[in-house]
């Protein structure tokens, strides 16, 4: 839509609530007299204009940003062109974050979803800086800036996540059957040091609703595609993925009373990776009993096969399967990080995802009143603890096997030490929840100027770039 097309839209939306808010106070001056007889004091009374209490100051705010951002909106997009009118969209939702703030912590984070999915969030106009691209299992991605799973459970807002410029996005932990998972409350924010305690326990719609959504999505998809005047690269590298222009990873999970995990994996293998261009194995979360046990040399080799046998033994076409990556917790030993490094070399796994929430509470979030629930820390406070597991699995792999960092990310130098300590791409969820939309066109342009300050022509050269 053009810059003049999208003025008028806005000029229009401006007009009807206008008008609308004037027919209102209108209508209560022009409503008729009673006709029924009464006494002086009862008639003027009836006549008196009743008292309209007001609406709750959380509306009264919500309502005012609105009509700051279609009035200010329109103003601006009326002499300005796509790019700056998109930049402009993208900063104005940080007007928007102070009210999900005032929100239940889960109930903020439902509405976001919602939002990406029904396409209330700007959408990225602007390519993105050149250096920020990368090639990575045959796909090329346009940033290696991702959505961790645990933001969009159950597939709903993939299309309106991807628009938001992320290179890829992961969803799930999707697991075979509905689970509830924990009783509420289960998210606590930790503002001032930008972390988040978590306890969901794989709340998930389970695979077959998650199904039916990428079915459609990817149907969707291949209509485009067909009906598409550009004709197909010849070129070797995939531009984009299954989902359209960017990366589709499918995070899997096994259901809390399950008692044979390896059988919950496979059934999410034989349904959900004709949708996937990744997929994830996850064995990291600790909200799920026994879960994190799966991490030990004999259990994840014996899990890892029977995924990958599942995933082999299908039909695939000429792209061949998708990646399998394995998420691990940052909450393990040398010992630990030993065994898994060495089944993913001797399996060829093609990634692991370093890592998920912690159990630990590094300071300063041990001094906070809610540092005492059970359940994951993720933000800030886990950045220094899941990079220096970063390192370790990059040297232990001899950085042979892709290794996505995540943990702590929120802001541009962030990701660089990440890709430096070794990292191929890189996940961020809390800095999200804290920052909006806003934050990721922020976060790009940060890393390339990180590259371009140090001389890096590409992210694949500042890879590991610490142990050189």
């Amino acid at each position: 839509m053009s810059s003049s097309a999208v003025a008028r839209l806005w000029r229009r939306s401006l007009r009807d609530v206008l008008l609308r808010g004037s027919a209102c106070r209108g209508g209560a001056s022009a409503r008729p007299a009673s006709t029924a007889s009464a006494s002086g004091a009862a008639a003027e009374a009836a006549a008196a204009p009743k008292k309209v209490p007001p609406p709750p100051r959380k509306g009264r705010l919500l309502t005012g940003a609105l009509i700051g951002l279609a009035i200010g909106g329109g103003a601006y997009v009326s002499t300005a062109d796509e790019a700056k009118f998109c930049g402009w969209l993208f900063k104005s939702t940080e007007l928007v974050n102070p009210l999900f703030a005032m929100l239940d912590a889960e109930f903020a984070h439902s509405l976001a979803v919602k939002a990406a999915a029904h396409g209330f969030v700007p959408r990225e106009k602007r390519p993105d800086p050149p250096v920020l691209g990368l090639e990575v299992w045959g796909r090329k991605f346009a940033n290696p800036i991702g959505l961790a799973a645990g933001f969009d459970k159950n597939a709903e807002a993939v299309e309106g996540l991807l628009g938001m410029g992320f290179g890829f996005v992961e969803v799930g932990s999707v697991t075979p059957l509905p689970q509830e998972g924990n009783p509420k409350p289960r998210i606590f924010r930790l503002r001032e040091h930008g972390a988040v305690i978590n306890r969901c326990g794989f709340n998930s719609e389970g695979i077959v609703v998650v199904a039916k959504r990428l079915g459609a999505q990817h149907g969707k998809r291949k209509m485009e595609e067909t009906s598409s005047s550009t004709s197909p690269s010849t070129s070797d590298i995939k531009q984009g993925g299954k989902a359209g222009p960017g990366i589709l990873g499918v995070n899997l999970g096994k259901n809390k009373t399950s008692e044979d995990a390896a059988a919950d994996y496979v059934q999410g293998v034989h349904t959900l990776s004709q949708y996937a261009d990744y997929l994830v194995i996850n064995v990291s979360s600790p909200n799920t009993p026994g879960l994190r046990k799966l991490q030990g040399r004999k259990q994840l080799k014996d899990l890892v096969k029977k995924v990958q046998a599942a995933r082999d033994e299908m039909q695939w076409a000429e792209d061949g399967p998708p990646p399998l990556l394995v998420k691990i917790a940052p909450d393990l030993s040398k010992q630990d990080l030993e065994d898994i490094a060495a089944v993913a070399l001797a399996l060829r796994l093609d990634g692991l995802i370093i890592s998920n929430t912690t159990v630990s509470r590094p300071p300063p979030a041990d001094t906070h009143p809610l540092a005492q629930e059970t359940g994951g820390l993720s933000g800030k406070p886990l950045f220094d603890l899941s990079t220096n597991i970063l390192r370790e699995m990059y040297i232990l792999t001899r950085g042979k096997i892709p290794l996505i960092g995540c943990g702590g990310v929120s802001s541009g130098e962030d990701a660089y030490k990440k890709i430096r300590s070794g990292a191929t791409l890189v996940q961020l969820y809390t800095a999200l929840a804290y920052g909006g939309p806003a934050l990721i066109p922020r976060i790009k342009a940060e890393l390339a100027e990180c590259l371009e300050r140090d001389g890096f022509k590409s992210v694949q050269e500042a890879i590991g770039a610490d142990f050189r």
